[in-house]
């Protein structure tokens, strides 16, 4: 019996269609094979699955879409939501920490400049009243000037010259550091300074009494600082219309008919009527410290001789020494009242019978002395060395310290140390002024050595005539004497400096300069003796065979042969001798320029 129709019509209904599906009829939303659920995209794409076997069949079918329209797609498939919110954290974090990184720089950089700034002030100390400005152009002036700041050794002094000048405006402004200084009524005649709005400073001398002591010895330094500056830049000019300083021999013009050309790669030389003079003369300077009110007596003299020293080296003999005889004058004038005839106003020489002798007026005599031996009026200068070498021997011995010096413990040392880094040291005590009576230290030991070294050379660079002696003598035979004695005075000089040096203390480091100073002069000119003295014994000996060759000489009063010969056997001894001890010596003075390093004032890194 067949079963009834409707059934096999159901199976036949419920047969799955054998054609694929239409894909217009299914609609969009089904799951991508290769990506995410479609809720994480930005928008639609095509609900077929990209399958790498499909994709290029499927694409070649398809219409070629716009390019705009395949690079939207691409945008939108590549900016999902997690890409979105994971470029927005990495964004936020890259920004927090380039400003953590600028910060931190920032602080880093400010600590630097802070460091720099305090060691620039422990090394070259500026007086507290004075604003900060001021203060940091002092101290780049000072560090300018010095020979190793620049790599190729030479100073820029038109910046170090402008500094100082820009300081000394600013010094005797009363809106910025001349607050209650008292400028001279209807004071016209002012220096204005080139590239700042400033009234610049005064050429007359002021009354700096109402300042401090420290305020004055500041204000002493930049003035000494502009002088030595205004002394480079004597012969120099300024082009007005570059700013730009040149020596005056490139300068083009009718007074320069013949201009020097400029260096490979300097700029264009200036025009003559483009050009001003670079800088104030010296005198100026000079005379404002000689002329001002407020000063110490070591101050002016130090300004004194400095200015003479200047007037002779430009060829003004006669005036140069009218301003030492003029700096004598100061000193003589700070002595203690009741203390007469010490020094002969006419000659320079200290008096057998001083009782009183300061440490301005040796000074001065010595400056004096030194003046009238590089001039050759060798009679002048030698008694005036004689009696201040005289005076340098009778000075009273130092005290002898009550308890000797104890050494800090370690931890006394390292919170010194500590303390140091942290405090900044006050501004250092004002030096002594000189008109008190030296004692005979090591660094007056020294100078007598220096002075021993000066009578050396005069004596051995004279002859009777010159110093006016009373020898009964030849001419030949007094030079000789004279030459020997002067290198027994420069052996003198060179074993007391060698001596003194060292024993002397490590932490007198203007002592101690003194001292190798003067070993380094007094060596040297003993060699360049010894060898003049064998020269000219050489000399003497070949004159004589000569004269022996000839047939003469026989009955002259002269040394013989053999005795000459043995002067030059000992001279050339003395030149080996001489030899050895300048080694020990320049090994000696190149220890001492080593350790000067690390003696510097200031301490570790100048900061102690």
């Amino acid at each position: 019996m067949l079963p009834p129709r409707f059934s096999i019509a159901r199976i036949i209904l419920n047969r799955r269609p054998l054609r694929p599906p239409n894909l217009k009829c299914i609609p969009p939303g089904l799951r991508l094979f290769t990506q995410n659920s479609q809720l994480l995209l930005v928008s639609r794409t095509p609900p077929r699955p990209e399958l790498p076997y499909l994709y290029a069949s499927s694409v070649s079918r398809l219409p070629r879409a716009a390019p705009s329209t395949q690079y939207q797609g691409r945008l939108a498939r590549y900016l999902t939501t997690e890409r979105k919110q994971r470029i927005i954290s990495e964004t936020k974090l890259t920004v927090k920490y380039i400003v953590y990184f600028h910060v931190i720089a920032g602080f880093v950089l400010a600590l630097v400049w802070l460091v720099s700034v305090e060691i620039k002030e422990r090394r070259y100390p500026t007086p507290p009243e004075w604003s900060f400005k001021t203060r940091n152009i002092y101290r780049t002036a000072r560090i300018m000037s010095e020979p190793n700041f620049n790599p190729s050794g030479v100073t820029e002094w038109p910046q170090v010259g402008n500094n100082y000048w820009v300081a000394l405006s600013r010094l005797e402004d009363p809106s910025i550091d001349g607050k209650d200084l008292q400028i001279p009524p209807g004071d016209d005649h002012r220096v204005f300074v080139v590239g700042i709005n400033a009234l610049g400073f005064t050429r007359n001398g002021l009354d700096l009494l109402s300042k401090s002591e420290e305020w004055r010895r500041g204000y002493y330094s930049v003035l000494m600082g502009a002088a030595r500056a205004a002394e480079h830049l004597d012969e120099d000019v300024r082009d007005r219309k570059r700013n730009i300083t040149f020596p005056k021999e490139h300068m083009i013009g009718p007074s320069n008919p013949r201009p020097k050309p400029v260096p490979h790669g300097a700029a264009s030389p200036p025009l003559e009527e483009n050009c001003v003079p670079a800088s104030e003369s010296p005198h100026m300077y000079y005379t404002k410290i000689l002329t001002s009110t407020g000063f110490s007596t070591g101050q002016r003299l130090d300004a004194a001789l400095a200015y003479a020293d200047w007037l002779e080296f430009k060829g003004l003999r006669e005036t140069a020494e009218e301003m030492y005889d003029w700096g004598l004058d100061i000193a003589m004038g700070a002595l203690p009242v009741g203390v007469n005839n010490v020094v002969d106003t006419q000659t320079g020489i200290i008096s057998n019978n001083a009782v009183y002798v300061s440490n301005n007026l040796l000074k001065a005599t010595t400056a004096l002395a030194i003046h009238h031996a590089r001039n050759a009026n060798l009679t002048a200068a030698l008694p005036i060395f004689l009696s201040v070498l005289r005076a340098k021997k009778h000075l009273s011995l130092p005290p002898i310290p009550d308890a000797p010096k104890v050494e800090p413990t370690k931890m006394e040392w390292i919170t010194s140390t500590a303390k140091s880094l942290l405090v900044t040291p006050p501004y250092p005590p004002a030096p002594p002024s000189g008109d008190e009576a030296p004692i005979r230290s090591p660094k007056e030991i020294c100078e007598e050595a220096a002075v021993m070294a000066h009578i050396g050379e005069i004596l051995f660079a004279s002859s009777n005539d010159d110093l006016k002696l009373p020898l009964k003598a030849s001419k030949s035979r007094s030079t000789s004497r004279n030459q020997e004695s002067g290198l027994s005075w420069t052996r003198d000089a060179v074993d007391v400096s060698e001596s003194t040096l060292t024993s002397m203390d490590g932490a007198d480091l203007s002592g101690r300069q003194t001292c190798a100073e003067c070993l380094r002069t007094g060596i040297d000119n003993w060699s360049a003796m010894v060898r003049k003295m064998l020269r000219d014994q050489q000399k003497s000996v070949s004159t004589k065979e000569q004269k022996v060759g000839n047939g003469r000489g026989w009955f002259w009063g002269g040394k013989s042969t053999r005795e000459t010969e043995g002067d030059e056997a000992r001279w050339e001894h003395e030149l080996q001798l001489v030899d050895e001890r300048m080694d020990k010596v320049q090994r000696l003075l190149e220890h001492e320029e080593e350790s000067r390093k690390y003696r510097k004032p200031g301490g570790w890194l100048g900061l102690g």
